[in-house]
């Protein structure tokens, strides 16, 4: 696939004025539909024959599960849903081999845990009416993608407005969610972009301890191979401070992701990059009122896109991320008598 194509492939089939909403002088105030010109996903390499092998367990394991036990929430267990069985996609199970060394067992153990943490945490209810306190400054962003197309999430400490509460680790949990579905075919990374600027209303921009290593249990535990790169700039000695604290909490293939301080224009390009970050070219105002609304429709429309490519490829466990974004036209189910006839 061309790196035009790759680029093009995100923007699917969105309103123009609904993606791209800017003032009168040129500062755009909702998310950006599609990677810039030239991007393009790293090919991923084949599996190998033992790797296969360890994916058709994992695959036929997940088929074979009819329930979600919450031992912590008894009142939550239940039947498979098919929101649960869209997310357990091909590349799902992947990440959770990959993140396990390729353990099958591991695998399957962590996946069960995830399903009864989302289920009790209550991810697919947490609304955007909710979170949108948390959000009102700005201090969450989704904007633009790297040059490897992942989608660029970026956090400001500085932009703080809230005390502390549950609400906020809901906040980055809702955000991640959203950045997900906002993925383009072929990319199922992020790229974490933190700014400790500090602001007139905040001076200190670290975290608490506790609630540091929540979200890292979360990100880790639930969220695993998800992180492309995280880059990080105007660190305190507070926040190095913080991060010493954290680091033993810190699995070592997430420590080598981490660049602080770098020129971001190696790994953005200048036109999707903000202005915020040194040789940013990309004029972004953040406007709560337009904003928001806006990246719930982009998002919305993503997951209606989504659903229905799942449901016309046989509501399949183990489907192909690719073909529910429309990269692929065929799903893991073979096509049928009159779809191969329609083809011919």
């Amino acid at each position: 696939m061309s790196s035009s194509k790759t680029a093009a492939a995100v923007s699917g089939s969105a309103e123009p004025s609904i993606l791209e909403e800017k003032n009168e002088v040129g500062v755009l105030k909702t998310p950006l539909p599609a990677p810039a010109p030239g991007s393009t996903a790293p090919e991923k390499p084949a599996l190998t024959t033992d790797q296969q092998s360890k994916y058709d367990w994992l695959l036929k394991r997940a088929q074979g599960w009819t329930e979600v036990q919450v031992h912590a929430a008894k009142d939550k267990n239940g039947p498979l849903t098919d929101h649960e069985k869209m997310w357990l996609t091909r590349e799902c199970l992947l990440r959770y081999l990959r993140a396990t060394k390729w353990h099958e067992k591991e695998s399957e153990k962590r996946l069960l845990e995830t399903l009864a943490w989302r289920r009790e945490y209550g991810v697919e209810e947490l609304a955007a009416d909710h979170i949108s306190p948390e959000n009102a400054t700005g201090k969450q962003i989704i904007l633009g993608y790297d040059k490897q197309c992942r989608p660029c999430h970026y956090l400001n400490p500085g932009r703080q407005n809230t005390d502390v509460s549950p609400r906020q680790v809901q906040h980055l949990v809702f955000m991640l969610e959203r950045v997900i579905e906002l993925m383009p075919a072929q990319q199922e990374t992020l790229s974490l972009l933190i700014n400790f600027k500090t602001s007139k209303n905040r001076s200190n921009t670290a975290p608490g301890i506790g609630q540091g290593r929540e979200v890292l249990h979360i990100l880790q535990t639930h969220y695993p191979e998800r992180l492309g790169r995280a880059m990080i700039i105007n660190v305190p000695w507070v926040v190095w401070g913080f991060f010493k604290l954290i680091t033993p909490f810190i699995d070592p293939l997430t420590r080598e992701k981490l660049k602080f301080n770098e020129d971001m224009t190696q790994y953005v390009p200048k036109e999707q990059l903000w202005t915020e970050y040194t040789g940013g070219q990309l004029q972004f105002e953040y406007d709560h009122d337009v904003y928001w609304p806006a990246l719930q429709r982009l998002c919305a429309q993503k997951r209606a896109e989504q659903v229905q490519r799942w449901e016309a490829g046989g509501k399949q466990i183990g489907e192909k991320e690719d073909y529910l974004k429309g990269h692929d036209a065929q799903g893991v189910a073979p096509p049928s008598t009159s779809s191969a006839e329609t083809n011919t």
